[in-house]
């Protein structure tokens, strides 16, 4: 659970993967929703940038369209919000079994397959690699995102399993790399520490 003060750029990566650090770009998904952490193209921006998912000339050249074109700008945070919540709801669906959407399900796969439009087989000193074209579009970042949430999903069967955390007021989504497998937390420091103090408290007020 992040407090109000904190911002995109400051915000903890407690998932374990950039899709589902993508996810927790809202504050809290427990008993309230947010605040809001991607409250303008140039936060989502800061945040590709703080996970590798763009360099720094892709970073200025995003920065630079959208200062040239406010209005697309901001249609293209609000279709990358709708993706979002769109993640949210496939991620969660392994930590509640709840059914998956087919409209999502189809919207991550038009992301996926937008990005593998840009992606080529690239040999750097001889490791061969996928590399993508510079970003000019501004749902680029999107896109790349819709990657590696395909990957993600698809490897369930080798993975660990995708949680949401039982903290009070939070919600955020993790792997779970835990060694008996049963986390319940996105960071034992916050989250966890703030549900034991509440446990003891209610147990001192019986």
């Amino acid at each position: 659970m992040m407090t109000n003060q904190k911002t995109i750029g400051d915000i903890k990566l407690l998932g374990g993967h950039p899709a589902l650090d993508y996810v927790n770009t809202v504050d809290s998904r427990g008993e309230r929703c947010g605040p809001e952490f991607l409250n303008s193209y140039s936060d989502l921006v800061t945040w590709a940038r703080r996970v590798g998912l763009i360099d720094d000339e892709e970073c200025a050249a995003l920065l630079s369209k959208a200062a040239q074109s406010p209005p697309e700008a901001q249609d293209s945070l609000n279709e990358a919000k709708e993706f979002r919540e769109a993640l949210c709801r496939i991620f969660m669906s392994e930590s509640d079994e709840s059914p998956i959407a087919q409209k999502d399900l189809r919207l991550v796969t038009d992301m996926a397959n937008w990005a593998q439009s840009q992606r080529t087989l690239t040999d750097l000193a001889g490791i061969i690699e996928w590399r993508y074209a510079s970003a000019e579009k501004l749902n680029a970042i999107a896109e790349r995102i819709g990657w590696l949430a395909a990957e993600l999903l698809t490897s369930r069967r080798d993975r660990r399993p995708v949680r949401a955390c039982q903290g009070p007021n939070c919600g955020w989504l993790f792997l779970d790399h835990s060694r008996n497998g049963h986390r319940r937390w996105c960071s034992d420091k916050t989250c966890g520490s703030h549900s034991r103090v509440r446990k003891f408290r209610a147990v001192r007020s019986d």
